[in-house]
């Protein structure tokens, strides 16, 4: 699975990531700001849901850029 993801280019950057680098991997994939996406996101806790939890597991799905 970690392959695929790579394959399809969504990984963790190194450069450019605050926390774990999830959201500056994924608005690199598909081409949208890193600042909008970290606003959505932040905005997106307030609403009751696993947006947290989504995140957690991407940091931990997604491979890292150097590997």
């Amino acid at each position: 699975m970690i392959r695929s993801l790579r394959n399809r280019g969504l990984v963790r950057v190194s450069s450019g990531r605050v926390l774990g680098g999830v959201l500056a991997g994924l608005s690199r994939r598909f081409g949208i700001s890193v600042t909008v996406l970290r606003v959505a996101f932040v905005v997106s806790i307030i609403l009751p849901g696993p947006q947290f939890l989504a995140y957690v597991a991407l940091w931990i799905l997604m491979p890292s850029e150097g590997s």
